[in-house]
């Protein structure tokens, strides 16, 4: 299974002692009978004799040297999983290799404990590639009782999400619905166009089986880790696009839920350490520790043996029980509680124990709900909480809130009750931990805070001293502080009313029509400004600076931040110069981001307008104009047409069979075939010339500058040839044809809306020819 392994060193300490000469020789020389009578551990050469090994004998880091297949790889973990026949084993390689499924390996290293045992590898050798061993399929319920650990295994299920978990790294993870169970596919070698498409699908999955443990490594979830997408294959795609279906009221979304409980209720025995009423009891069987969620409210008592019967979950990560039902046997066997420390707490290893430690008070909280009293241990700042009592089947009404237990703050207190933690991985990082107090009697004071205390002593003294010091310059301080205050604010309020006239002035000129470059050297000017004349300049990228920029900066303390950028890599940077002698300013760093603020305000602002720009004439697919530019440049050309007497021509086309294309090779290859045809059209055609997207699979040419319909007609004609050639998409490749009309001003129309239509008429026409003739050539 998968898992982190800690490695301790133990020191063992020797008392000094004096020898004599012959002392020593004697102890060197029954030393070196002592290692000559002791074997040396014998050497493991086959995976099945590693897997045969206990945690205890793995211990003792036996050498190994033996022959396996690759199944899994993950470089830059250097983590993998190998398997010989039926048995396969994990391996931590201590140098990165370049290793691939399939490749057949020499290992040379030394084993080590954790789930189960593992080896650490000290060198590999790539024997040969050969085939994969043929996967196992086994059930859900033998991978969760680990019979398949580390093995190569298939499955069948279905997906149920599908996220990137790391743009860099190009790697993923899936929840996919299995017979008995959920199961993460942790994916290397993948993007975001590898997942679309996958919700909701029917796959099988061919993958290395690891598991996930909380801190006491107890299983609570299986993984399967794929070296690539390929791993993947996809039965049946969904039956509806989720992004397709309609919108559900969100108070309706359990309209349709439906699930078919097929886990066994199961049975567990322990003592009760823990218990809120309604909520939830904690049962402990010596190391083990379990929560149950239930709503009874029997008179349970903390301490009594009892048995608890529900169904077997995983909760934000825990082993718990739910839909509890308890039965208290009212045989007393209490728990004693784990003496521990806050660090061994935040590591996991105690979850849901019945504990206790020591610490010191911080601070006391009364709520509706319960007392809270915030406690640091070991440098840790942890709480230990009490829950106010709920009714149970015996009483009335709930119990009256008793008093809060005042302990006062810098108090010495053990306490006493549950390890409750919000992560129950470990690995991910050492996360936060509560006590779950069961009664007010679980909190006790060990040692009151002391008054005299060094910090306390020297408050009082410097508390003293500044009275003492106070009396005498008070006046002295107090008039010449309010002469300095008043000069510095004067002289504050002067600069930041024309610092701030400066970037009034900056804001109109972002939103007007002045040039960037102009706008970038006006910030440079207000940071200068800012910093009392000293050189500053803006860098965008390998253009050259704007502003201020010394003809040397060498000798010179420079001072730059980086001008952000929502989307990605930074701008640019503002970047300032100052003497090395010269103390540092003291709003440095302000104005510098006031200066990165603006500067990032102006490129993102002309930015913005330039892609609206850009979005409102241009198609975004095969980037070619829209129907929106075509038509006013050809209105624009009409107009001029007419003043000019000039002639100009319209060639409407029309990509036939394209739909066919769509439904046979999806709309990747519909796409990707529309980007080709666009390509090949636009070289057709004359600088001066334009050609538009209409939209679907309908295009347009807007031909200038022509003598007669024989000029239209030749370019018309061009465009039809350059469909001959066959079109090789990504998947496949196949042929294309276009239907043309053309239209000339004026013969045919003097208005926009004239030659539009008659063009696309004249298109319809010759489409209808062209399946009049297809037909014919099939009978």
């Amino acid at each position: 299974m998968a898992r982190t392994t800690q490695f301790r060193t133990r020191k063992r300490l020797f008392p000094a002692r004096s020898l004599s000469l012959a002392g020593i020789l004697l102890t060197h020389f029954s030393t070196a009978m002592m290692a000559a009578s002791t074997p040396s551990p014998p050497l493991l050469t086959s995976l099945s004799a590693i897997h045969s090994l206990s945690n205890a004998e793995a211990t003792q880091h036996l050498p190994v040297d033996f022959e396996a297949t690759v199944t899994y790889y993950r470089d830059y973990e250097r983590i993998l999983y190998v398997q010989d026949g039926d048995t396969a084993i994990y391996i931590l390689a201590s140098t990165d290799v370049p290793l691939l499924p399939g490749d057949r390996v020499r290992v040379r290293g030394t084993t080590h404990e954790s789930f189960r045992p593992y080896v650490l590898s000290k060198d590999f050798t790539v024997l040969r590639h050969g085939a994969l061993p043929e996967p196992a399929h086994p059930t859900f319920s033998e991978l969760m009782h680990a019979q398949y650990d580390c093995k190569l295994v298939s499955m069948h299920g279905i997906v149920r999400s599908a996220d990137l978990l790391n743009v860099y790294r190009h790697s993923a993870i899936l929840q996919v619905s299995a017979d008995g169970g959920n199961v993460e596919v942790h994916i290397d070698h993948a993007d975001a166009t590898d997942l679309k498409g996958l919700l909701d699908a029917e796959v099988d999955i061919t993958g290395a089986v690891s598991g996930k443990f909380d801190g006491k490594m107890q299983i609570t979830a299986i993984q399967l880790h794929l070296s690539s997408i390929a791993s993947l294959k996809i039965l049946k795609q969904a039956s509806v696009d989720p992004w397709a279906a309609a919108v559900t009221p969100m108070d309706e979304i359990l309209y349709g839920y439906n699930v078919k409980a097929l886990t066994p209720r199961v049975r567990v025995h322990g003592t009760i350490t823990y218990y809120e009423p309604g909520a939830a009891v904690v049962l402990q069987d010596g190391l083990r520790s379990l929560w149950i969620l239930t709503q009874t409210r029997d008179d349970l008592e903390v301490g009594d043996i009892a048995d608890a019967t529900g169904i077997g979950e995983v909760r934000d990560g825990f082993l718990t029980l739910t839909e509890g039902e308890v039965r208290d046997t009212h045989v007393r066997a209490p728990a004693s509680p784990q003496a521990t420390n806050a660090h061994e707490l935040r590591s996991s290893h105690h979850i849901f124990d019945l504990i206790t430690l020591e610490g010191r008070v911080v601070m006391e909280v009364r709520e509706v709900a319960q007392d809270e009293y915030v406690l640091i241990a070991d440098g840790l700042l942890f709480s230990a909480i009490y829950r106010h009592p709920n009714a149970t089947s015996s009483s009335q009404s709930t119990p009256p809130l008793p008093p809060m237990k005042q302990i006062p703050v810098g108090s010495k207190v053990r306490v006493i009750g549950v390890c409750v933690l919000g992560d129950s991985d470990p690995y991910n990082g050492r996360g936060q931990f509560d006590v779950a107090l069961r009664s007010l009697n679980d909190i006790t004071v060990v040692a009151k805070p002391s008054l005299m205390t060094v910090r306390n002593l020297a408050i009082a003294v410097s508390i003293l001293l500044f009275f003492v010091f106070a009396a005498g310059g008070w006046v002295w301080m107090l008039r010449r502080k309010v002469k300095q205050q008043t000069a510095a604010m004067a002289a504050r309020i002067a600069a930041e009313a024309a610092l701030e006239r400066r970037r009034s002035h900056i804001l109109e000129e972002i939103n007007g029509k002045c040039p960037l470059n102009e706008i970038l050297e006006q910030i440079a000017e207000l940071v200068s400004f800012s910093l009392g004349g000293a050189p500053c300049w803006c860098q965008i990228g390998n253009n050259a600076p704007l502003g201020n920029h010394p003809s040397t900066i060498e000798g010179l303390r420079i001072a730059s931040q980086e001008v952000p950028s929502p989307p990605g890599p930074a701008h640019g940077t503002i970047v300032a110069a100052f003497d090395q002698l010269a103390a540092p300013c003291a709003n440095e760093s302000e104005a510098l981001s006031i200066g990165t603020w603006l500067a990032s305000l102006a490129i993102e602002t002309r930015g913005l307008y330039s892609d609206l720009v850009h979005r409102s004439e241009f198609d975004q697919l095969t980037e070619i104009h829209n129907r929106f530019s075509l038509e006013r440049r050809l209105g624009a050309l009409v107009q001029e047409a007419t003043q000019k007497s000039t002639r100009f021509g319209l060639i409407y086309i029309d990509l036939d069979e394209f739909k066919q294309v769509n439904d046979q090779y999806g709309h990747r290859a519909g796409d990707e075939y529309l980007q080709i045809a666009a390509a090949r059209m636009k070289r057709q055609l004359r600088p001066t010339d334009m050609l538009a997207r209409l939209g679907g699979d309908e295009f347009a040419a807007l031909i200038q500058k022509v003598q007669s319909r024989s000029d239209v007609e030749e370019i018309a004609a061009r465009l039809s040839h350059c469909f001959q050639k066959r079109f090789g998409l990504r998947n496949c490749t196949l042929s294309g044809s276009a239907s043309i009309g053309i239209a000339v001003f004026p013969e045919d129309g003097t208005t926009k809306d004239s030659l539009l239509s008659l063009a696309d008429a004249a298109m319809y026409q010759a489409k209808k020819r062209t399946k009049e003739a297809r037909s014919a050539l099939s009978l």
